[in-house]
């Protein structure tokens, strides 16, 4: 039990650490641009702040929407319609954006994928900035945005044209790094400010262990903010080999969820004490014991139940970070001036504005 003490303090002090030294805030836009697939929306955009939602807009609705009810605040009472209207010319970027990918890779049917992350970050103590640009084609690096250095990264062969392009461009850069070391960390400072007490809270995890076959789960969920650690220990020792920690998925209501598997037979669970341990900055950390199952179907009916669960939080993240929208786009005249759709020359690479 000393090993399991002396971890269990380990992540205290390091919650505590975090806590003490400050805050790193991040602000992030995401778009999504989609063909092939019936009933969907061909493009989505969503933003959030420190990890919550704040807005939404797709291809069907044509509405840009706030999705934090402190958002309204922060923002002149134009800003909805504004924005709205960038993002509605931004579909026909992403259409042509889209049928520039499938030229390149020689690709004509299908379902394919176009996806732009970007945002900026800000460490409330010492004032450190920086940001980030990403562009993927289905599922895979496009290309990417090295401010430090103020060129573009391609990640394969067929991104070298849109490097080229942009490398050229020393105005476009200059307004990158603008847009993400003060216009992006202004309005992330806003809304810090005016969602404090929204961001600022601390929600403790719940978590619950599921059994099946040779896999057992430790699902916590409903926490607040996203950082939290899983351990699991048999008879006091931590684990690191058979066990798979998954991705911080977001829920509904702003919380988060995240789960670590335990590979280990029913017959093994017998022959030592497994805890599941859950740190959190909400308060003192979690332990939940696992208890065999013997003799009785619990197992696979929990197993069904872990499953749904598991699914959900897939499809909650998909639509999540799929739908993460950026406020303001304006600017189909920041990027390829000689392309357009009827004319897929060159991919855009969009700077949002508020």
């Amino acid at each position: 039990m000393k090993t399991n003490m002396t971890t269990t303090a380990l992540l205290v002090v390091l919650c505590c650490f975090h806590v003490a030294s400050g805050v790193i805030h991040t602000h992030q836009y995401f778009y999504t641009g989609t063909s092939g697939i019936p009933n969907f929306p061909q493009f989505i955009v969503a933003a959030d702040v420190d990890g919550q939602q704040i807005s939404h807009y797709d291809s069907f609705t044509k509405r840009l929407v706030p999705k934090a009810e402190w958002v309204a605040a922060a923002v002149d009472i134009d800003f909805w319609n504004r924005n709205t209207q960038g993002l509605v010319g931004h579909e026909a970027v992403n259409a042509n954006n889209i049928a520039v990918a499938k030229s390149r890779f020689n690709q004509t049917e299908g379902v394919h994928t176009f996806q732009q992350m970007y945002g900026c970050q800000w460490d409330d103590e010492s004032g450190d900035v920086d940001g980030y640009r990403q562009l993927g084609y289905d599922g895979e690096d496009f290309i990417s945005l090295d401010l430090k250095n103020l060129r573009f990264i391609a990640s394969n062969p067929q991104a070298l044209m849109t490097k080229h392009k942009y490398d050229n461009n020393r105005a476009f850069f200059e307004d990158q790094k603008q847009y993400f070391t003060q216009e992006c960390i202004e309005w992330l400072k806003k809304y810090v400010q005016f969602g404090s007490s929204t961001l600022g809270r601390t929600v403790r995890p719940e978590v619950t262990l599921l059994q099946k076959d040779s896999r057992v789960v430790c699902h916590c969920t409903g926490f607040y903010p996203d950082g939290v650690m899983i351990t699991w220990n048999r008879d006091g020792v931590d684990m690191h080999e058979d066990v798979d920690i998954g991705e911080t998925l977001p829920n509904e209501d702003g919380t988060f969820q995240k789960r670590a598997e335990l590979k280990v037979s029913p017959e093994e669970r017998k022959k030592g004490n497994f805890t599941c341990e859950v740190a959190h900055k909400s308060g003192e950390t979690i332990v939940k014991i696992l208890i065999v199952e013997d003799g009785s179907n619990l197992g696979i009916i929990i197993g069904c139940v872990i499953a749904a669960l598991v699914l959900i939080g897939v499809v909650v993240a998909v639509v999540f970070f799929m739908t993460r929208p950026k406020e303001v786009y304006n600017e189909a005249k920041q990027s390829d001036s000689g392309s357009d759709t009827s004319d897929p020359k060159e991919l855009r690479v969009l700077t949002a504005k508020h």
